[in-house]
């Protein structure tokens, strides 16, 4: 159980500590924190104040970099206890870095990645279904 407002601080919180590892700097402006109803495996959806954050932001990084940058921020997950689910640092010989990684107890999700053709590097957490603490009810 996580109130929306504290789950949003709690990712933001956890992005700039990926953007610290990478020695990069998080874009304020560019912030996305989007909130989602949970549904089950069939598609069904919660009848109660259960729901999903998917936070998002954008760092400028030089495109050389990207690999360097989310290297750092790999190894840092593993050494958090993170399982790396998903890693690259090129595609077709250009740098084009991903690192997808889950917590295994909390099941929360971490990404970073190449965002597009421009130097940034896009940050996302991902968390499990939570219960809002602070809805009626």
């Amino acid at each position: 159980m996580k109130s929306k407002a504290d789950a949003q601080v709690w990712a933001q919180q956890i992005t700039e500590h990926m953007a610290r590892t990478a020695g990069i700097e998080t874009d304020p402006t560019t912030v996305d924190a989007f909130f989602s109803p949970c549904t089950g495996k069939n598609g069904e959806a919660a009848s109660d104040d259960r729901y999903i954050l998917m936070y998002s932001v954008k760092s400028q990084v030089p495109r050389a970099q990207h690999p360097e940058a989310v290297r750092k921020i790999r190894d840092m997950l593993a050494g958090e206890g993170l399982t790396v689910k998903g890693y690259r640092e090129t595609v077709e010989g250009k740098p084009d870095a991903l690192v997808d990684a889950s917590h295994p107890d909390s099941r929360y999700s971490a990404t970073a990645s190449t965002s597009g053709s421009a130097d940034r590097v896009y940050l996302r957490i991902t968390t499990p279904c939570l219960r809002d603490v602070e809805a009626p009810g």
